[in-house]
């Protein structure tokens, strides 16, 4: 059957369905739940695996099997105990990918704090907003990578670090330990200054504890007790600290991981960074969780040291957010590399062009690339593709949800549920659903309505075998005269454009029509193109009212650090170029 006829298929009805069903899909798995802690798990693993390699990290020269992790986890759980730290107490991570990070997540989970992720990219402002939003007890820091000083941007934070010890904080009263470590060279670590602490000497604390210490700790847990505090994206507005457990973070990277059909045999290269739920759960525990390798190319995503990572470690899976495939297309087309070892891996963060993944598997090899979706919220996979899935489906939804998860369509504004193959705002149920924001109980009442569902602010439509197509954010729906435009639609016509390398599609505002279609593009190293010939492609392959009116050629895109687009901050600055001069060239067209 080829791939239009299954297409066909997955449109009909399954036995069960009346005609005018309401859209709802799930569905039981093949396994039950897990029902342990983390770190219970984690121990199951190094028992059976434990001389296997669980941890690469190439840029510090740096390979540990599981048992030699598990002994450092334990090293520095002691440690934690030794600060004082409570159970349900919180330590924040400041640093990009390396081994420590790995070691402190382990090790948090294993004596019960709950670990904060600090984006790595923060400055002054969005630490403090971090430090007093979830707040956090104990630092972890790296003291500088490239241009972020992170020990001088704390000390700034909080000048009380510069004098004698112990460290107090007058903005932060429960911040009582700021924690520096060199991933060159962790033992030793130099202190900036005089109220810092290092790793080697938390280690070193640990050390007097009594032997029964963390194993006692270990059994007083329950998997329903929250283990990790995340940041939503910030694409707009502050982000909000999302509480999640053990059973969220566990049984997501469990059933992730039986997805893909990894196992010990695997080695998962990962250039995401940690402090992201991609990352953090996607990666990392997802391995961990299935006794497979995981392998850190970077510090911080580069191109070249991912595709050295997948051919000398002889990756079989591969992470990423769009835009770090399209990178690695780019560099593999310059420099050529086998990558014979490639099986699977998750693509997700982000909107994936459907062109995108035809490369990805064509070129890159990555025959078995799943597409992934979800959010922070939900700990954070709701949706994957399957290995077995026809290439249409694959290029055309995230697939179906995890086992055990419920997903609906409703109506936005009035909550109706919307029929099959109508667009609504996507809504989930289910064992992955966040704690709630924490400290936020108005704002988590809103995300989480009274029967227990999390309202995702996407927009999307289900078919009756549960397949769910994106068409965008709520809040970057585009209408135009009474149309409704999904970036998402647009953007995917435009990728078959030999010369276009990225797209970004928005709205900017009309007096008449209430709004109109822009775009920002990105063309291919060496193409040319005006945006004029954009436009006039464009008007051959969809409706008139989806053209895009204004059309810039831009170098980059402002995106978070994990991909995604900040749709705002082009409208800014497309609204500024405009004033400045309508018909500007490169701009409106």
């Amino acid at each position: 059957m080829d791939a239009g006829a299954m297409e066909e298929r997955t449109r009909e009805q399954p036995a069960g369905v009346a005609s005018g069903a309401r859209a709802y899909h799930h569905h039981c798995g093949d396994q039950p739940l897990l029902g342990c802690t983390l770190d219970a798990h984690f121990r199951a693993v190094v028992a059976a695996h434990g001389a296997r390699e669980a941890l690469v990290s190439r840029h510090q020269d740096l390979r540990l099997t599981y048992a030699e992790l598990d002994a450092r986890v334990e090293e520095l759980a002691r440690g934690l105990l030794a600060l004082g730290i409570e159970r349900g107490g919180r330590i924040g991570m400041w640093s990009t990918d390396h081994a420590e990070w790995v070691e402190l997540q382990l090790a948090s989970a294993r004596v019960g704090t709950v670990l904060v992720n600090v984006n790595p990219a923060s400055r002054i402002p969005e630490l403090r907003h971090a430090l007093g939003a979830a707040r956090v007890q104990a630092l972890f820091l790296e003291p500088a990578f490239r241009s972020s000083r992170f020990a001088d941007m704390i000390a700034e934070l909080c000048p009380e670090v510069r004098r004698s010890a112990p460290f107090r904080s007058a903005e932060f009263p429960e911040l009582s330990h700021l924690v520096v470590f060199d991933p060159a060279a962790s033992t030793r670590t130099a202190r900036p200054a005089p109220g810092f602490e290092t790793w080697p000497e938390v280690l070193e604390r640990g050390r007097g504890l009594a032997p029964d210490a963390v194993p006692r700790r270990s059994a007083a847990l329950d998997p329903d007790d929250p283990v990790n505090i995340q940041f939503t994206s910030g694409t707009t507005g502050l982000p909000k600290p999302v509480v999640l457990t053990h059973h969220n973070l566990l049984n997501n990277a469990w059933f992730s991981g039986e997805v893909l059909g990894f196992g010990p045999d695997d080695r998962l290269c990962t250039p995401v960074p940690f402090y992201h739920c991609f990352g953090m759960v996607l990666s990392t525990l997802l391995c961990l969780a299935r006794g497979a390798t995981l392998v850190i190319p970077a510090a911080h995503f580069d191109a070249r040291a991912t595709l050295d990572a997948i051919e000398a470690e002889r990756c079989t899976a591969v992470h990423g957010v769009p835009t770090m495939f399209i990178a690695a297309l780019e560099e593999l087309a310059a420099h050529p590399r086998d990558l014979v070892c490639l099986r699977t891996g998750i693509m997700a963060g982000a909107p994936c062009p459907p062109e995108l993944v035809r490369r990805v598997i064509e070129e890159l090899g990555c025959r078995e690339i799943l597409i992934g979706y979800g959010q922070t919220e939900a700990s954070p996979v709701t949706h994957l593709t399957r290995r077995d899935d026809p290439l249409a489906r694959r290029v055309g939804t995230v697939g179906t949800s995890l086992p055990y998860q419920e997903v609906k369509v409703v109506a936005p504004g009035t909550g109706e549920r919307l029929a099959f193959g109508e667009v609504g705002e996507v809504c989930f149920r289910g064992w992955h659903v966040m704690r709630g924001y924490y400290g936020m109980p108005e704002a988590t009442s809103k995300a989480i309505d009274e029967a227990g569902w999390l309202h995702s602010g996407d927009l999307g439509a289900l078919d009756p075998d549960g397949n769910l197509r994106i068409t965008g954010r709520l809040k970057d729906m585009i209408v135009r005269g009474g149309e409704k435009i999904y970036p998402a639609d647009v953007e995917a016509a435009f990728h078959q454009h030999p010369a276009l390398a990225e797209i970004a599609v928005f709205g900017l505002p009309h007096p008449t029509l209430g709004e109109e279609v822009a775009a920002w593009v990105r063309l291919r190293k060496d193409a040319r193109v005006a945006p004029e010939e954009l436009r006039a492609w464009a008007r051959a392959r969809m409706a008139h009212f989806k053209v895009p009116r204004h059309v810039w050629v831009v170098e980059e895109f402002p995106m978070t650090v994990t991909g995604k687009l900040q749709r705002f901050r082009m409208r800014e600055s497309s609204e500024a170029w405009l004033r400045a001069s309508p018909l500007a060239a490169g701009g409106r067209s």
